[in-house]
């Protein structure tokens, strides 16, 4: 892939407006935030090896931690 996805390259206009125009993309840290993920379904409960497994994808790294709670109905 290219290496140069957030490097800055051409950032404004000449003269008019003289000013890098608001909302451009520029490096900078991403991630790092906390993410909700909803209707996810719980398949099954292994409680002597302590495993939840559930259906579908779970955002963030491998060894991470990871909050499960019940959602209002």
């Amino acid at each position: 892939g290219s290496h140069s996805h957030r490097l800055p390259g051409s950032v404004g206009m000449c003269a008019t407006p003289a000013k890098i125009l608001k909302g451009k993309k520029m490096p900078g840290r991403m991630g790092n935030h906390k993410v909700t993920s909803t209707g996810l379904e719980i398949v099954d409960i292994v409680e002597d090896q302590n495993l939840i497994l559930i259906k579908g994808a779970v955002p963030g790294a491998k060894g991470n931690l990871v909050f499960i709670k019940k959602i209002s109905s």
